[in-house]
């Protein structure tokens, strides 16, 4: 920042520091400017807390377009919501169900089987030194639990149906809610190009400023006349005077020093104050 763009600060700094000690209002703005000032306020607000939930959604239109944006978006999420539910209770669940009971079942009968397998093999190898009987009986084992776990693995195998029954509903449910969003969304472009359609016919207002109004004292310490009031005065009736409120004493050069009760006549205006 340059020196001067430091100045300016701090004379806005000591400007507003002045007006709350002092309790002087500073100069007021017109109730228009102020219920302008509210709604861009407002609509700031508004677009701070969409783009919070749904930059990629917002549409650059302010006021109630933002608010049907925002109402699209909690349908939306509701939808969301719904899909969670039904993927749950339709294929993650049955499908928890299949890992934590069929499957495991599967894994439980393997894994006994393996063991068998490997007491088989031991005594197997072991013929004529073991008791024919222990042969016999890890014989049977083996084939026994061999059995078990081929039964099972040939009627989960079996069930593929049902399983991909329930994969067919899973993308049933995704289908819903990406229908669901699409109808929402339609929706809500079709709003929104009536809102764009209704702004564009309105007819455009030009911005006509309007002056600000000053007190007398306002203006550098003097109050302007048209004319001379002061009793006794020689100014020319047709000069415009000015009637000084305090003393002033010059700081710069090229400044007037005057005195309370001056009569200062204006020889040269160079701006309106």
């Amino acid at each position: 920042m340059s020196v001067a763009g430091l100045e300016k600060q701090f004379h806005k700094a000591s400007q507003l520091f002045s007006e709350k000690i002092s309790g002087v209002e500073g100069t007021k703005l017109d109730d228009e400017f102020l219920d302008l000032e509210r709604k861009i306020d407002v609509t700031n607000k508004a677009v701070a807390e969409i783009l919070s939930k749904a930059t990629e959604y917002l549409q650059p239109n302010p006021g109630n377009a933002l608010i049907e944006v925002g109402e699209s978006m909690k349908l939306m999420a509701e939808v969301k919501d719904s899909l969670d539910i039904n993927v749950k209770q339709t294929f993650t669940d049955p499908l928890q169900l299949l890992q934590d009971k069929d499957l495991k079942e599967i894994g439980h009968h393997l894994k006994k089987l393996e063991g068998r397998r490997l007491e088989y093999d031991y005594k197997k190898k072991r013929v004529g030194k073991i008791p024919d009987e222990e042969v016999r009986q890890a014989v049977e084992k083996f084939e026994e639990s061999k059995e078990l776990a081929e039964r099972s693995m040939f009627s989960f195998l079996e069930s593929d149906v049902e399983q991909v029954s329930q994969l067919a509903v899973f993308i049933e449910t995704a289908l819903d809610y990406h229908k669901q969003s699409t109808e929402i969304l339609q929706e809500l472009q079709s709003k929104i190009q009536m809102r764009i359609s209704a702004a564009s016919n309105v007819p455009k207002r030009e911005y006509k400023p309007r002056p600000i109004k000053r007190s007398p004292s306002e203006l550098n310490g003097v109050s302007t006349t048209s004319s001379a009031k002061t009793t006794g005065s020689h100014v020319p009736m047709d000069q415009s005077c000015s009637h000084g409120l305090y003393e002033f004493e010059p700081e710069n050069q090229g400044e007037l020093g005057f005195k309370e009760g001056d009569i200062i006549t204006l020889t040269n205006q160079i701006d309106e104050n």
